[in-house]
Formats: structure tokens, C-alpha cells, sequence
């Protein structure tokens, strides 16, 4: 439990400290017991609700076209996708970022008059798997009314979620939130507020990704469903909020810390602490805002802002009930913004100001997602090298974490306990059958330390070692069997020409999104 919870706290996979039983195991901690099932679960067609759907809520077709990661110059066939998106003030409409990640095309049709209209997507945070979609027509919303967000929900409240018919009929199915807590989001596994919410859906549009309401006013969107416990996920109006009085490029926070929980009374004893509450720093992230503001190792958080931190690291929220103290810094705090911690330090209470800031991707060493951008690639003599991240990883199906090579695995797991100046992870992805390669075919998934005697921490190092062969050759070292491996420079430059044709490349590298001369 203590592990779990320290997980929710962190930054992204990379400037996470936590020690999770399972890394890719994030259960929820939850803030209230579950209540008694629902007594009757199933449709309701108030005026109210469908005056509300027809008014706001718009379907989405979205044709998406992610890279493929083992052919990294190439793109895998298109997929169409289709969800359910809310109008807001601003005349835009918001979806899940997951609907629209990789588009290629986006279309807005209304639901009563199918009417529709081309879109773009002016805005997208994938920290909280949000989106804004903007119509192409300036005056296809015409007519429609935004909604405004619920301002409070505690447990055992009612939502209603909304579907759309194929021939354009609102389906309304009432459900009950069973636990506000803090949980990860999908894409990031960044900790945001989450609404669960127990609701007996079926599936009708081809997707899942859809708004909930109340009395009126949006609730949150659907990001995930488990048809056998018939619960839903959603991504909460303070989450919403955040993202839509942000400015555009302003992320979410984190604290860069872990933390566990001071139940034991024995170590309590031990750090000489009395105060009724507070959790233990474990581990900070050296380039977060907590070690920024001076926390550190083995203190004891007591407070936020304030407000008393629990034995578990959950307060009092006045709406939601008791939720990790996470919400403050990554939710309610914004860049910029200062949050005080009452901190417990070698037997004496200290107030931190810490200052809070998103995270440093120049750190990240496996990034959890790559959307909407080509990955780099560098290509030598039918090598082909890229940096490890978490799509690379997914190229091994759903039950990845089981079946992608293991180190592999491990370093995007735990990349926050590697080196300080490690840098990013370049890898032998897969070896294209030319005459240089001859005998090498089958090697994959290496990773990569040094060529031609440079240390390789990315693949800019990779690309600038290779201009410089040792003794006509180019000598690539590896950390796993065979450790290091020969190809003949000259024949590798005599037939790049030969290798782009037979293979259809658009360029020999691709580096921060910009091909090689």
C-alpha cells in the first residue's frame, strides 16, 4: 500500500521515485469506502439531460496514423476512432487527448441533424489526456450551448453518461461516483484527481471515450471502462479546469518526490516525531520542484498549504472528501505558483516554499509517449538505432511489460534510479539484411555504450561518433552479448545509396525531428 501510494505522487515514469511492488500496476488509493451497489442502474430520459446532450455534446471521427517504432520512417496503417466530445466556453469542443493523439483528420458531427464539419486540433496536454478541437466552419456551433463544469461531487452522487445512438439518438445511463481519489492517467501516469464512477454501459458509438453529466453542468470525460465491474473512469473537473485556464503551453506541476506512510509506530519512535500525521520523503528527484526548494531525504510532510497531511499523505479537500495532498501541487497549484510545506526535520518544525514547475523532459530518459511527432532514427550500414521510450515498448502488444525484451522493461521502469548523467538509452532496434551486416541479422534490442571508442548517450552522439571511424571501421559496443560488433566504413559509405533505395528510406537519420541533408 505504501509503495502504491508513493507512485501516484510522481513526476512522469522518469522523474518518479517510488517503489511500486509492480511498475505497471497503479491501483487507486481510495479516498472513501464504496457505497452499496446501485438499486437501479440502467437508462433515464429526463427533459433535462437530453435538452443537454443535444445542445452540447458532439460525435467525434478521428482517423488516427501513429509510427511504427520497429520501421521508424514509416507509418502504420490508418485507424478511425469515435467518441463523444463536449462544447465549452471558447467555442471548442473537448475530447480525450487519446481520441485525436496521431490524427491525420478530425470531423465534428452534430447528433440530431448529422451535420458536420472538418476540425483541428488547436489544443492537446497529454499529461491529462485532454483536447480542444476547434470546427473549421466558424459557423457550425452555431446555435448549441457550452456547458459549464460541476463545481463539487462527493461520493455516492449521481452522473449521467452520455452515447449516441448510430442514427443519432442520446442514450443516457445513470451511474454512481463510488471513490474520488488521486490515480494515474493513462498516457503520463502522472497522479490527477479521477472519478470513479460504478455504470452499466454499453457500447454503442465504438468507443468509450464519453462526457458524463449532472444536473446540467459536465462532470468529467470517460478515459477508461472495465466491462466485467461495469466502472468507469473519469477524468474530473478540477483536471478540466486546470487545463482549460492554462495557457497553452502551461503543463501540469509536480513535486518530483515519493513518500511513504508513517503508520508504524515504531518509526515514528525512531525519527522522534509526535505530531499526530505526516508521511516520509523517500526519495527527490534532483531535478524537481521539491529539491529545488530544499526538501529533502527523510523529512516529514505534516502540511500543505496549511491544510494537515494524514498518516497516508491524504487531507480534507472541502468537495471531495479525503485525497492524497498530490491534488494540491499537481492539480490545484499552477506553474509558478507557490505551495508552503510544513516540513518535520531533525526534531524541529520548518516551513518550505516550494515554487512549482513541470518537469525538465531535457531528463527524461524514456519518454512515456512520443504523439504526434516522428521519432528519431539513425541508420548506419543496416543498423538501425533509436532511444528507448514506452511506444518502442507498446510495439510488443498490450501485455508489453511481459513480453518486451526485460532490460528494456527495466530501464523505463526504473530510469529514475540510473545514473545522474546516463542520458538517454540508444538502441539496436533491428539490422537490415545488406552485405555489411552479413552474419548480424539476428541482432536486436542491444543496447548501445559507445562507437568508435565515444560514449553514446543519444543519438546525436551516435550520429557524430560515426564520422569518425577507428582504422577503416566502425566498432559498436554493446552491454549485452556480443559485446561489440565491426562494419567496414568504407563499404558502409560506398553503398548508402543502395541501402536508401532497397529499403525505401526517406533519409539515413532523422534527429529532433529533422532529416539529414
Amino acid at each position: 500500500m505504501i509503495r502504491q501510494i508513493a507512485f501516484l505522487l510522481l513526476l512522469t515514469p522518469l522523474l518518479a521515485v517510488a517503489e511500486p511492488k509492480s511498475p505497471f500496476n497503479h491501483p487507486y488509493a481510495a479516498a472513501e469506502p464504496s457505497p452499496s451497489p446501485l438499486e437501479k442502474p440502467g437508462c433515464n430520459e429526463t427533459q433535462d439531460s437530453r435538452v443537454v446532450a443535444e445542445r452540447s455534446i458532439l460525435r467525434v471521427n478521428s482517423t488516427n496514423q501513429a509510427y511504427d517504432f520497429f520501421q521508424p520512417w514509416l507509418k502504420k496503417n490508418p485507424v478511425s476512432r469515435r467518441g463523444v466530445g463536449v462544447l465549452v466556453q471558447g467555442g471548442c469542443v473537448l475530447v480525450t487527448a487519446e481520441l485525436v493523439m496521431n490524427s491525420n483528420f478530425v470531423e465534428l458531427e452534430k447528433a440530431t441533424t448529422a451535420e458536420k464539419s472538418s476540425a483541428t486540433v488547436e489544443r492537446v496536454d497529454y499529461d491529462c489526456n485532454l483536447a480542444l478541437l476547434r470546427p473549421n466552419d466558424p459557423g457550425f456551433l452555431e446555435g448549441m450551448k457550452p456547458l459549464t463544469l460541476e463545481k463539487s461531487l462527493r461520493v455516492g452522487n449521481e452522473a449521467t453518461v452520455l452515447q449516441l445512438e448510430p442514427n443519432g439518438e442520446i442514450a443516457e445511463t445513470i451511474g454512481q461516483i463510488t471513490t474520488i481519489s488521486v490515480g494515474p492517467y493513462p498516457l503520463e501516469n502522472i497522479g490527477l484527481l479521477v472519478y470513479r464512477l460504478r455504470v452499466p454501459l454499453q457500447q454503442r458509438d465504438g468507443s468509450f471515450m464519453l462526457p458524463a453529466v449532472s444536473d446540467g453542468h459536465l462532470v468529467g470525460l470517460l478515459m477508461r471502462f472495465d466491462a466485467r465491474s461495469q466502472s468507469a473512469d473519469l477524468i474530473s473537473t478540477p483536471v478540466i479546469r486546470h487545463f482549460l485556464d492554462s495557457p497553452a503551453k502551461a503543463r501540469f506541476p509536480r513535486m518530483g518526490l515519493s513518500f511513504s506512510s508513517l503508520r508504524d509506530p515504531q518509526f515514528r519512535r525512531f525519527i522522534g516525531l509526535k505530531e499526530p500525521g505526516g508521511v516520509y520523503v523517500n526519495e527527490v528527484s534532483p531535478h524537481g520542484s521539491a529539491a529545488e526548494a530544499g526538501i529533502k531525504k527523510g523529512d516529514v510532510i505534516l502540511a500543505v498549504d496549511g491544510k494537515a497531511i494524514d498518516q497516508d499523505g491524504n487531507y480534507d479537500d472541502p468537495n471531495f472528501g479525503r485525497v492524497l495532498f498530490s491534488h494540491l501541487t499537481n492539480t490545484v497549484a499552477t506553474p509558478g505558483s507557490e505551495v508552503t510545506f510544513t516540513i518535520f526535520r531533525k526534531g524541529k518544525l520548518i516551513k518550505i516554499p516550494a515554487h512549482m514547475s513541470v518537469p525538465d523532459r531535457a531528463h527524461v530518459v524514456s519518454d512515456a509517449q512520443l504523439a504526434d511527432h516522428p521519432p528519431d532514427y539513425v541508420v548506419l550500414g543496416g543498423f538501425v538505432f533509436l532511444e528507448l521510450s514506452r511506444p518502442y515498448l507498446q510495439e510488443w502488444g498490450n501485455d508489453w511489460v511481459n513480453n518486451a525484451p526485460k532490460r528494456l522493461v527495466y530501464y523505463d521502469a526504473f530510469q529514475n534510479e540510473l545514473p545522474e548523467d546516463r542520458g538517454k538509452i540508444v538502441v539496436l532496434g533491428r539490422v537490415l539484411p545488406v552485405p555489411e551486416t552479413l552474419g548480424y541479422e539476428p541482432l536486436q534490442n542491444l543496447v548501445v555504450t559507445q562507437v568508435n571508442g565515444k560514449p553514446v548517450r543519444s543519438l546525436v552522439d551516435l550520429a557524430e561518433a560515426a564520422k569518425k571511424p577507428v582504422k577503416g571501421f566502425h566498432k559498436i559496443e554493446f552491454e549485452e552479448d556480443p559485446k561489440t560488433v565491426f562494419l567496414d566504413a568504407a563499404s558502409v559509405e560506398a553503398n548508402q545509396k543502395a541501402l536508401v533505395e532497397q529499403y525505401s528510406l526517406p533519409a539515413l537519420q532523422r534527429l529532433k525531428g529533422k532529416k539529414s541533408p
